[in-house]
C-alpha cells in the first residue's frame, strides 16, 4: 500500500501534462479558424464591388424619302424604368437618294449601304456585333411608293432584308413605319434630348424632372411633315390622332398628326402642278418662287409622276414633254401663290382645324422645329427662336435675291436646294400660321434646331428608345475581393479544422471524465483496505 500512495501524485501530474498541450493546440487553432471564417465572410460580403453589366448597342436606319441616314446607339444594359437611357455615338449619311427612289433597281440599294456598314462595324464591339440589334424604318417616300406600286415596295424591302440577313448583326427586320409613328418618335426625340424625361440628381441618379413642361415636335422630311404635341384637357378622345405614350413610368397624352404629300419636295411638286394647272402655256412658265436670272427645265413626269399631283395632271400628259420654268424672284406673288397648295376653307373657321379638314386640338407649350424646317431657317441665317416679324423680314430679304446672289448667301451652296428656300420658307409661314395657328405672340415659342448636345433631332432616336423596353436588362455584375473557388475552398478547411477540433475537444473532456470517475473509485477501494 506504501508503494502505491507514493506513486499516485506522479501519475496525476503526468497525465496533466499529457491532456495540457493538445488542449491548448486545438482551442488555438480553434479560435484562429473562428477568426478566419468571421473575417473572410465579412471581407466578402462588404468589400464586393457592383459592376455596370456593360454598354449595349443598336442601330436604326432612317430610310427617308430623299435619304437614308444611319444612327448607332447606345445604352447601360442596367435600364431606368424600363426603358434604356440611349445616347447617340456614330450617324452616317448613305449616298445617294432615298430607297423609294429604287423602286425599278430593287438589287442595287445593298450596293448603297456597304460604305457606311464597314464603318458601323468599327463603331461596335466586335464581341457584340451578333447581340446588337439592327432596325430599316423606311418614311413617307416608301408609303408613296407602296400606295403606287405594292410590289415594287416589297422587292424593295426584300432586297433590304436579304442583305441585312448576311451581316454580323441581328437584324430585326425593314418595316415601313405609318406617319403616326414617325410623328411620336419625333416627340419622343425631341423631349428625351431636351431632358424632359430625366434627369440627374444630387446622387446621380436618374429621376422624372419636377414640373417640367414637354416640348412640341415638328417635322419636315420630303413627303411628308408631322406635328406632335402633348394635348390639353378638352380633347376629342375619339379622333385616331390622340394617342397615350408611356416612358419612363410616366403617360403622355399626345396629339399627333402626318400630312402626307406636304414634305418639302411633295409639297413643291404641287406647287408646281398648281402653276401648270394656271398658266395659259404649257411648256413655258414663270415661278414667281424661284430666284430671278435661274431657270431648270423639268419633265412633265418629274412633277406629275406622284400620287401626290396625279390628280393635277393635264389632259394631255406625256411623262416625257419638257416644261420650263423661269424664276422672277417676286416675295409677294411667291407668298400669295403657296397659300393655294393648303386648303385651308375646309376647316370652316373652326379653331380646332389645321387645313385639309384635319382635326388639331389648340397648340400649347413650347415647340421644336427640325429636320427641313430646321434647314429652311438656317438658310435665311436664323436659328433658334425668333419673332415672326424676323422670320418675315428674313423670307422677303431672300426671296428678293437673284440666282447670283446666293452662293455668297448660304454657306453650303446646292442648286436643288438653293432655287427653293424661297418656296420652303412661305410653305413654312402658311403652314405654321394658318395650319397650325401660330400667332405672333406664339411664334417665339418655336425653336429651330439640328441636334441637342450631339444627337440629332430624327425620330429614330425615340424608335430606338421605344425598343429598348422590349429589350431585357441585365443584372450589374458583382466583383467579389476573395475569388469564389478560394473563398469556399478557404470557407471548408477552416470549417473542416474547427469541427475537428471541437471533436477533438469534446474528446478530452469525456476522457478526462472518465479518468476522474476511475481515480475516484480507485480511490475509494484504498481507503476501504
Amino acid at each position: 500500500m506504501f508503494t502505491v500512495l507514493t506513486r499516485q501524485p506522479c501519475e496525476q501530474a503526468g497525465l496533466k501534462a499529457l491532456y495540457r498541450t493538445p488542449t491548448i493546440i486545438a482551442l488555438v487553432v480553434l479560435l484562429v479558424s473562428i477568426v478566419v471564417l468571421v473575417s473572410i465572410t465579412v471581407i466578402q460580403i462588404h468589400k464586393q464591388e457592383v459592376l455596370p453589366p456593360g454598354l449595349k448597342y443598336g442601330i436604326v436606319l432612317d430610310a427617308g424619302s430623299s435619304r437614308t441616314t444611319v444612327y448607332v446607339y447606345q445604352w447601360p444594359a442596367e435600364k431606368e424604368n424600363n426603358t434604356g437611357v440611349v445616347s447617340q455615338t456614330f450617324k452616317c449619311s448613305v449616298k445617294g437618294s432615298g430607297i423609294s427612289s429604287y423602286g425599278n433597281n430593287p438589287q442595287d440599294v445593298p450596293k448603297a449601304f456597304e460604305d457606311c456598314m464597314q464603318k458601323v462595324k468599327g463603331q461596335v464591339p466586335f464581341h457584340l456585333h451578333g447581340s446588337t440589334p439592327i432596325h430599316l424604318g423606311a418614311t413617307a417616300g416608301m408609303r408613296l411608293l407602296r400606295l403606287q406600286n405594292e410590289t415594287a415596295a416589297n422587292e424593295v424591302l426584300e432586297s433590304i432584308q436579304s442583305y441585312f440577313k448576311s451581316q454580323p448583326f441581328d437584324f430585326r427586320g425593314a418595316q415601313i413605319i405609318s406617319g403616326q409613328e414617325e410623328g411620336v418618335y419625333g416627340w419622343i426625340t425631341a423631349n428625351y434630348l431636351m431632358g424632359n424625361f430625366l434627369e440627374k440628381n444630387l446622387w446621380h441618379m436618374w429621376v422624372h424632372p419636377h414640373g417640367v413642361e414637354t416640348t412640341g415636335a415638328l417635322d419636315l422630311g420630303g413627303a411628308s411633315t408631322q406635328i406632335s404635341f402633348v394635348a390639353g384637357e378638352k380633347v376629342d378622345l375619339n379622333t385616331s390622332d390622340i394617342m397615350q405614350v408611356s416612358l419612363y413610368g410616366y403617360v403622355y397624352t399626345l396629339y399627333t398628326h402626318s400630312f402626307q404629300c406636304y414634305g418639302r419636295n411633295e409639297a413643291e411638286k404641287k406647287f408646281l402642278a398648281m402653276l401648270l394647272q394656271n398658266s395659259p402655256t404649257k411648256n413655258h412658265l414663270t415661278n414667281p418662287c424661284y430666284p430671278r436670272d435661274y431657270s431648270i427645265n423639268f419633265t412633265m413626269g418629274h412633277v406629275f409622276d406622284s400620287l401626290c399631283t396625279v390628280d393635277q395632271r393635264p389632259e394631255s400628259y406625256n411623262p416625257s414633254d419638257i416644261i420650263t420654268f423661269e424664276g422672277t424672284g417676286d416675295p409677294s406673288l411667291c407668298k400669295e401663290k403657296v397659300a393655294s397648295i393648303f386648303d385651308f376653307k375646309a376647316c370652316h373657321d373652326q379653331e380646332t382645324c389645321s387645313f385639309d379638314g384635319v382635326y388639331q386640338p389648340k397648340i400649347k407649350g413650347p415647340f421644336v422645329a427640325f429636320a427641313g424646317f430646321y434647314y429652311t431657317a438656317s438658310a435665311l441665317n436664323l436659328s433658334g427662336s425668333f419673332s415672326l416679324d424676323t422670320f418675315n423680314s428674313s423670307t422677303w430679304n431672300f426671296c428678293s435675291q437673284n440666282w447670283s446672289q446666293l452662293p455668297l448667301l448660304l454657306p453650303k451652296f446646292d442648286e436643288v436646294y438653293a432655287r427653293s428656300y424661297c418656296f420652303s420658307a412661305n410653305y413654312i409661314y402658311h403652314l405654321f400660321v394658318n395650319g397650325y395657328k401660330f400667332t405672333e405672340e406664339t411664334w417665339p415659342q418655336i425653336h429651330f434646331e439640328k441636334e441637342v448636345g450631339n444627337s440629332s433631332i430624327a425620330w429614330s432616336l425615340g424608335y430606338m428608345l421605344s425598343l429598348t423596353n422590349q429589350i431585357p436588362a441585365e443584372s450589374p455584375l458583382i466583383r467579389l475581393p476573395i475569388e469564389p473557388p478560394v473563398f469556399v475552398g478557404t470557407l471548408a478547411f477552416f470549417t473542416a479544422a474547427a469541427l475537428l477540433c471541437l471533436a477533438f475537444l469534446a474528446y478530452l473532456c469525456s476522457a478526462s471524465r472518465k479518468k476522474r470517475h476511475s481515480e475516484h473509485a480507485f480511490d475509494h477501494a484504498v481507503d476501504s483496505d
